[in-house]
């Protein structure tokens, strides 16, 4: 089990929040609901992120991870209409189960292909697309139970082959793939076991990222002692925006405690949230009240406040801007969102 606590730090300056959305239009209904799925949020969304702004003026961001394996033409093309409104960007989310490294490599680098035609996905230098990656099921490098949900050791290695540069897909808790090592912004490398998502060098100011590593990107794991059970265990707060369980301002207060932070540039917290937002039960934190609510308090305490920086941003632009900061800077320039990774021709 994780242990379920942060070193004081200094107070957050900065925050930095990110929406990975494992977005599966799909979910229990068949291409008719997901098309109409589409155009709800076609319809709502814009409107209801259009009233706030963070403190460069930004409007909230949404990262879509579609599961490329329910690829569809027109669904994913509802998808990055979506992310031009916006300004939101779309993902590589995949869910597989008994692959091997021959049957996993075309699955993935033929679903980033094909976001990518639809202007999605960022690019490397030699032109391939570069994605952000989250696991279905949370398998990440075989680490379900008994191999469940993957059975490709050496995942890692295929993925940073593909174009992935980072991996967004913990906390997973109370799921047993949850990594021992949590709220941490680290790198791993490809070992062929499971335990490699345990260890591994953090992100530090200053110092470059080591050789075949790949970066995971965590969002808050830890203990919420203001919701309990039956009035006296603990809540496990794992980042999750649910129906049952939407953003609130408690919770960011929970999430600014432990977010993880590059070393030596503590005072700069990183936020990444997540969501099965396509699901019409989570839809409504989305679309409706709950995040409207979680906005104004976001903004009211944050983008409008002297001592305080808030800023939105998706997945991509959440990496880049860690990497700047790995490369020695200290002091925030928008050109940072677009540091390693430019961006996509649907976010332009």
């Amino acid at each position: 089990m994780p242990y379920l606590s942060s070193p004081a730090r200094p107070p957050v300056k900065r925050v930095f929040v990110a929406i990975t959305d494992h977005f599966e239009p799909f979910h229990h209904t068949d291409r008719a609901g997901a098309l109409e799925r589409m155009r709800r949020w076609r319809d709502v969304y814009p409107a209801a992120v259009a009233p706030f702004r963070d403190s460069i003026g930004r409007n909230p961001r949404h990262s879509f991870f579609y599961p490329v394996e329910q690829y569809d033409e027109e669904v994913v093309e509802h998808v990055a209409a979506l992310c031009r409104e916006t300004g939101g960007e779309t993902e590589v989310h995949l869910h597989h189960h008994n692959d091997t490294e021959e049957t996993l490599r075309p699955k993935i680098v033929d679903g980033a292909r094909r976001l990518s035609e639809h202007g999605l996905l960022s690019r490397h230098p030699d032109g391939r697309p570069a994605f952000a990656f989250v696991h279905g099921d949370w398998a990440l490098a075989n680490s379900g139970p008994g191999g469940q949900c993957c059975g490709v050791p050496h995942e890692i290695k295929v993925l940073r082959e593909a174009g992935c540069y980072a991996d967004f897909t913990f906390p997973s808790a109370p799921d047993p793939s949850q990594p021992r090592r949590i709220n941490s912004l680290y790198y791993v490398r490809d070992t062929g076991s499971p335990s490699t998502l345990d260890e591994g060098p953090l992100v530090r100011l200053n110092t470059p990222p080591p050789i075949d590593h790949l970066l995971l990107v965590q969002g808050v794991l830890a203990l919420n002692w203001q919701r309990r059970k039956l009035g006296l265990v603990p809540r496990v707060e794992n980042s999750d925006l649910t129906e049952a369980n939407p953003p609130t301002a408690q919770r960011f207060r929970l999430w600014l405690k432990h977010a993880p932070r590059v070393a030596g540039m503590e005072h700069w917290a990183f936020v990444k949230l997540h969501s099965h937002g396509a699901t019409p039960a989570n839809s409504k934190v989305f679309l409706g009240q709950p995040m409207h609510d979680f906005h104004h308090h976001l903004c009211k305490e944050w983008a409008t406040q002297q001592d305080n920086v808030l800023h939105y941003v998706t997945a991509r632009e959440m990496a880049n801007v860690i990497h700047a900061v790995e490369a020695g800077a200290t002091e925030f320039d928008p050109s940072m969102l677009d540091f390693r990774y430019p961006a996509p021709a649907s976010a332009r």
